[in-house]
């Protein structure tokens, strides 16, 4: 009861945006997941589902983690959907599939519906379509939906080519609506988080995939899917069997500036025993009373420096939990918010905590993206030194001086043993993302170092 959906074209709640979840009349619950490492795009999913959706990446996590978090989510639902990510069979390498959304829907036993962009072209995008198909054999390729279809007329040059060409069914089309397209800035889509997303934006395109979509054909094909592989019970389960009992609270910033994090990295720390205590460093004026650790995910600080420097008293009482030892990690964003400075596009500088010596400032020219293999340096609060696990990194923004050895928080073992991060007494911050399911007892090992200083 699944299938994956792949485009051609590359505590308290106050803080986190609104469920859209409109029931559907036909009673399908959906569970959406990611493919790949992105935050944003799970933030429309959630809106639209009205359940928080999943990243499922086979390249950052062991496949038997990718069984075992999808076969959690995904049994609380009647069909679970799967976005990939760039194209069908891009990953970490341009020879293998390791990563891509070919792998992970095989992985599943899941059907893929291809959506191919028609926009510019006509009969032609059949042959695009059939080389998708023929790439893999071992590939279930099980349907298609045109997008950028101009009229009905544009369509019917389409539409016979692909089905005759490919004998795979066109399930439907999207018309060219500029009504539909989303601003984008230089991360990609804006979070919905932000608010900038209005529901009649969803309405819409609920109405034109109702008239010009078979969703109950796309149903029948997800009830056709194979069954994925079986999830070991040989002790490779990155989530508790039993109930544990509550040892820590963690500080999690959520709000407009922060909010890059995967919904299993804060499962699997409730699990473990952390009560999650949500924080805002743009409208909070101090941390969380009982906190006995802080998690500063990545996001958009850049977007709101003034307003994050400006507020003083939150800056204070995360120099007073660092300086009481009260472990503080900060991923991307979170570096940046933990360093001297944070300079926007606009060239103005913003102090920040000053926690750490980075200084970090908003590139044009300069993208820092791709998968990551990180050693620690030194036990921390995640991983013991010499410790191993794999990552993702995705910033434009760059640091005044890079940090060295000594004062690093990785080592980063696939771009030649580069440092990364700073480290500081109990603060910790690197540009790189750990999903905390990517090895065995990290969300455990975090919970640990926070609860000596949390009040239960």
């Amino acid at each position: 009861r699944r299938y994956c959906r792949r485009s051609q074209r590359g505590g308290k709640d106050h803080h986190r945006h609104r469920h859209h979840g409109r029931p559907d009349p036909r009673g399908y619950t959906v569970q959406p997941f990611k493919a790949g490492p992105d935050y944003i795009d799970p933030s429309y999913h959630q809106v639209a589902c009205g359940v928080p959706s999943r990243n499922l990446d086979t390249w950052l996590l062991p496949h038997t983690t990718v069984l075992e978090l999808y076969a959690k989510a995904s049994s609380k639902r009647r069909i679970s959907v799967i976005e990939g990510v760039m194209g069908l069979f891009d990953g970490h390498s341009s020879l293998t599939e390791e990563g891509s959304t070919a792998q992970l829907a095989k992985l599943l036993g899941a059907p893929v519906i291809l959506v191919a962009d028609a926009s510019k072209v006509a009969r032609s995008v059949a042959a695009e379509v059939l080389g998708y198909q023929q790439f893999d054999p071992d590939l279930n390729v099980a349907g298609v939906i045109l997008n950028g279809v101009g009229s009905p007329a544009h369509l019917e040059f389409c539409k016979p080519q692909v089905e005759a060409t490919t004998g795979l069914p066109v399930l439907g089309y999207l018309p060219r609506r500029p009504d539909f397209e989303q601003p984008e800035r230089h991360l990609g889509l804006i979070p919905t988080v932000e608010g900038t997303v209005a529901n009649q934006w969803y309405e819409a395109i609920i109405a034109q995939v109702e008239e010009t979509i078979d969703i109950g054909r796309i149903a029948e094909l997800a009830q056709l899917s194979a069954a994925p592989s079986p999830v070991d019970g040989d002790g490779t389960r990155v989530y508790p069997q039993e109930p544990q009992p509550r040892r820590a609270v963690i500080a999690v910033a959520q709000d407009k500036a922060f909010n890059f994090y995967y919904q299993d990295s804060l499962d699997l720390l409730e699990a473990w025993g952390a009560e999650i205590a949500p924080f805002s460093p743009l409208d909070d004026e101090s941390l969380p009373a009982r906190a006995g650790g802080v998690y500063l995910g990545g996001g958009f600080p850049e977007m709101f420096a003034a307003e994050l420097s400006a507020n003083r008293p939150m800056l204070e009482s995360i120099r007073q939990a660092a300086a009481r030892g009260i472990p503080v990690y900060g991923e991307c964003g979170g570096l940046m918010y933990l360093g001297r400075s944070l300079t926007g596009f606009d060239g103005r500088a913003h102090s920040m905590a000053g926690l750490l010596p980075a200084v970090s400032a908003m590139s044009q020219s300069r993208l820092s993206l791709g998968y990551r293999e990180v050693e620690a340096r030194a036990d921390g609060p995640l991983l013991s030194k010499g410790q191993q696990v794999r990552g993702h990194e995705f910033h434009w923004s760059t640091l005044e001086e890079p940090p060295d050895e000594g004062e690093s928080v990785y080592r980063v073992v696939n771009q030649g043993g580069r440092p990364d991060g700073f480290q500081s007494g109990s603060v910790w911050a690197t540009y790189v993302h750990v999903h905390l399911g990517s090895a065995q007892g990290l969300a455990s090992r975090f919970i640990d170092s926070c609860a000596a200083h949390s009040r239960i």
